[in-house]
């Protein structure tokens, strides 16, 4: 059995949980509390030294990393759902290559909001959130030429669930704490129809983060 340890929000978290779904492997979900210390306990530490979110357990072995962990579902579970990457060693390539663009740019750009609009100790920097603002949106520009459609690669695979988290953690940001963010607005077309396709997955509700769900 597969024990998945989960953080409620966090992008990289969503995107695993995602591909667990996707491969319909069976796993236990446990959601860790960042407020409670539970990534701090000796137990998780285990586990994860660096007590950090997401990390799994598959009979006995311990991997974490987001990308690590997709990559090991992939190869762990070959027979299992459907492929998290594509077939061909060309598009594979691509797929590995727009996933290492999401986690270096997107990223980046992604935890400077983070660090300047959740976890700013004094009043957030507008001149840094502006050129936060303005990196993301501008990788954004890149992802919205290469859409394939439905899905970035045709067909849904590991990339998608690598990107989707950090725009919809933008989004919550900009809705919950800094309307005039204006992200949103500067999606394009074809990043908007993907993101509807996205959200018309079956298990997009059930991996939507939990804590989202309340006003």
């Amino acid at each position: 059995m597969i024990h998945f340890y989960y953080g409620s929000g966090s992008p990289y978290a969503w995107r695993a949980w995602l591909a667990l779904e996707h491969k319909t492997v069976p796993y236990e979900l446990h959601v860790m509390s960042f407020g409670a210390g539970d990534l701090k306990t000796d137990a998780f530490r285990a586990i994860n030294p660096r007590g950090l979110v997401p990390a799994l357990v598959d009979d006995g072995f311990a991997v974490y990393e987001s990308a690590a962990i997709v990559e090991y579902l992939e190869d762990a579970y070959p027979a299992a759902g459907a492929p998290l990457l594509p077939r061909d060693v060309h598009r594979r390539a691509t797929a590995r290559r727009m996933i290492r663009e999401a986690d270096e740019y997107v990223a980046h750009a992604l935890e400077d909001l983070v660090a300047q609009i959740l976890f700013s100790t004094g009043e957030p920097d507008a001149a840094k959130i502006a050129a936060a603002r303005d990196a993301f949106v501008g990788e954004l520009g890149t992802f919205e030429r290469a859409v394939q459609g439905p899905f970035l690669l045709g067909a849904v695979t590991a990339v998608d669930f690598t990107l989707y988290p950090m725009i919809a953690l933008v989004l919550r940001m900009q809705d919950r704490k800094q309307p005039d963010l204006s992200v949103r607005e500067r999606i394009g077309p074809r990043l908007r129809a993907w993101m509807a396709q996205f959200e018309a997955l079956p298990y997009f509700s059930r991996t939507y983060p939990p804590h989202w769900k309340t006003p």
